[in-house]
């Protein structure tokens, strides 16, 4: 084990109201979320700023969470000021955490498809992904590179909205794209951007995508396509105090070879920079100067330094 490993704090849940040691955080191999997939979440970040411990875009992401309840089908006790709160209970019971990661699930032991019990258990986890989750295993993973090698997956598509909606966050909607980025990990490849049923570029298993045309306009899929990214709607917003034009139009699959720019965003990536696709460069430098313009300026904003952009953190003092 690492000393970073060793030496993390013990962490500590909020689960249904209580905080709760992080090993007792456990539910049984019949329930429900588990078996069939149904658990809903939400991701996001923890950032120490200037006056103190914030979480950013907190409530976006709550309303986020309450829009997977909806779209899933369950039935939340909470309410959207208590979802807030509990995130902020988590991060001031937990110093130097990372990431807020919000669960709602069915934790009652079922046997049908259809729960009996109807009750749903909320957690909110607060920790550091990688000195108390990835650090610990046996072999820890290497760290993201600084540039993506991106495979266009070309036999699962993207998940389509008769099946499960795209913007619900819901654990069933990922496992045809974990098949597909496992097989392309194994391949020598960083990630996989998938194409919806028209061949056409949508996002990533858990980023959404971006490319500049070479007409320098910053292009991402329609949000009607994707899951609604948090850090994908502040990189639009960022982009258009920066000047740079966007496009929310349906994008072809071919525009990548085209493309002088490309890249991901998300919580864990931020704004992430694709090197290549399919083993092919994109353009002739990356990051590519939009790219690089829109990093620093996300990280400005995530840090509490870019006053424009100072609401987006929300402090999680009492």
């Amino acid at each position: 084990m690492s000393s970073i490993a060793a030496s993390s704090p013990a962490r500590t849940i909020w689960l249904d109201g209580a905080l709760v040691p992080w090993e007792a955080a456990r539910v049984h191999v019949l329930a429900q979320s588990l078996a069939r997939g149904s658990l809903i979440f939400d991701y996001m970040s923890v950032h120490e700023t200037p006056r103190g411990a914030a979480i950013f875009r907190l409530t976006d992401h709550v309303e986020r969470f309450v829009t997977s309840a909806r779209l899933v089908g369950l039935p939340l006790a909470l309410g959207a000021a208590e979802l807030r709160e509990a995130c902020k209970a988590a991060v001031r019971a937990n110093p130097g955490a990372k990431v807020v990661k919000l669960n709602g699930y069915l934790a009652s032991e079922e046997v049908d498809v259809v729960p009996a019990d109807e009750r749903v258990s909320v957690a909110a986890l607060a920790y550091d992904p990688w000195a108390d989750v990835l650090l610990r295993k046996a072999n820890p993973p290497a760290r993201p590179p600084k540039a993506v090698r991106l495979w266009v997956e070309k036999e699962i598509r993207q998940r389509r909205a008769d099946m499960l909606h795209p913007h619900a966050k819901v654990a069933g909607n990922y496992t045809a794209a974990m098949i597909a980025k496992w097989r392309a990990r194994k391949a020598g490849y960083d990630e996989i951007v998938l194409l919806n049923e028209r061949g056409e570029l949508t996002e990533t298993p858990t980023a959404n995508f971006f490319l500049v045309d070479a007409a320098g306009v910053l292009r991402t899929a329609p949000d009607t396509d994707v899951l609604l990214g948090v850090t994908r709607r502040s990189v639009l917003e960022l982009a258009r105090a920066e000047g740079v034009k966007t496009s929310l139009e349906p994008i072809p699959a071919a525009a990548l070879a085209t493309a002088s720019e490309a890249f991901l965003t998300g919580t864990s990536a931020g704004v992430w920079p694709v090197e290549s696709a399919d083993g092919r460069a994109v353009g002739r430098e990356c990051p590519g100067p939009v790219t690089r313009a829109l990093r620093e300026r996300f990280a400005r904003a995530a840090s509490g330094t870019d006053p424009a952009f100072a609401h987006w953190l929300e402090l999680v003092a009492e």
